[in-house]
């Protein structure tokens, strides 16, 4: 049991560390060596948890893909919920994952996924169309109920959304001037204008 909590420990190590290299010094600019050395470790010991340095980077972004979209997958389909609290836990959850404790590793989504090989790129792209499938679902039903305005593009308002929650782990800092819950509302906020839906907020 024990042996096992280790192992996962030194995963977790090896993840947090690489993820941190991978944006600081880019990902071909990133070794196995690098990895290992800030870790405390041979080089020959991360090959106990990885193939090589692609599976690395591609647990990174499988893990947050799955965080993104297992949360709010239901919202897909769950027509109980009100499209306008849909839109926020949608908005809150990626953004929390994407400025709480992993903000340090700052990985680019697209930067990473262009250093995958098809197969392991189908897989991370999978998963992001899931997300944008939710969105768009959320959207649609927002339109449908007359909350949303019937000329807004489905897609490109997820996409959009998307983007902006994606580009904030740039800009974000800890001291700065909005806490997450302040930033999480503004973009709520925006998003919401943007979709056409700004009079919802004389009903909040």
């Amino acid at each position: 049991m024990a042996e096992r909590k280790n192992r996962a420990t030194q995963q977790e190590l090896i993840l947090a560390v690489s993820s941190r290299l991978f944006w600081e010094k880019g990902y071909a600019e990133t070794s196995m060596k690098d990895i290992a050395g800030v870790c405390g470790f041979r080089p020959a010991n991360i090959y106990n948890f990885f193939t090589g340095k692609e599976s690395i980077l591609f647990e990174i972004l499988y893990r947050e893909m799955v965080d993104i979209v297992v949360p709010i997958a239901h919202l897909k389909d769950d027509e109980s919920v009100n499209p306008v609290e849909a839109l926020r836990l949608m908005i809150e959850n990626h953004v929390k994952l994407t400025l709480g404790e992993k903000r340090s590793s700052k990985l680019l989504f697209d930067v990473g996924l262009n250093n995958l090989s098809p197969a392991n790129r189908k897989k991370i792209i999978r998963l992001r169309d899931d997300y944008d499938a939710i969105g768009v679902a959320i959207v649609r039903r927002g339109k449908k109920a007359g909350i949303f305005a019937k000329d807004v593009d489905d897609k490109i308002a997820v996409f959009s959304i998307g983007s902006i929650i994606a580009r904030s782990r740039i800009w974000y800092s800890p001291k700065g001037k909005y806490s997450v819950d302040e930033i999480i509302e503004f973009m709520f906020r925006f998003a919401l204008r943007g979709l056409g839906g700004g009079a919802v907020f004389g009903k909040r």
